[in-house]
């Protein structure tokens, strides 16, 4: 190549119909919080179902009166929590990151957004609450 010559140039990777989006901090820390609370969740849900499949005769105990004795422990009460919370953000977190990737309109990113939230916030929200106000003495 000559001094006279220009050197090539490659098209930015942006489509000229969605700008890009700008920079913030909250991308950084969505990326941090799906790392963490997927090593989290690992733990969790491992724990989860080597004491409700394998420990202790298995599936088959597993009904009403066991749910109960479980959740008289707040130590249980906050491992089902914990599980709950971050499996519903993790999932709400991943879906949101598929439909910012994947909506080509403005609206319909829109539209699916407040689904999502709701869904997440509908799904959390009554886990919650059936775990805070589980009555084992029902009857």
């Amino acid at each position: 190549m000559t001094t006279t010559e220009a050197p090539l140039s490659v098209d930015k990777p942006r489509s000229p119909s969605r700008p890009a989006a700008r920079r913030s901090n909250f991308e950084l820390y969505s990326w941090l919080f799906m790392r963490l609370s997927g090593v989290v969740l690992l733990f969790l849900v491992l724990g989860h179902l080597l004491i409700m499949l394998f420990l202790d005769g298995g599936v088959h105990r597993v009904n009403f009166a066991f749910v109960a004795g479980r959740w008289s422990s707040p130590f249980w009460q906050f491992w089902d929590l914990t599980m709950l919370w971050l499996a519903g953000l993790h999932g709400g977190n991943g879906l949101r990151t598929v439909i910012n990737d994947y909506s080509r309109k403005d609206g319909t990113r829109f539209w699916l957004k407040v689904l999502l939230y709701a869904s997440v916030l509908l799904t959390v929200g009554l886990g919650s609450f059936v775990l805070f106000t589980f009555d084992p003495n029902i009857g």
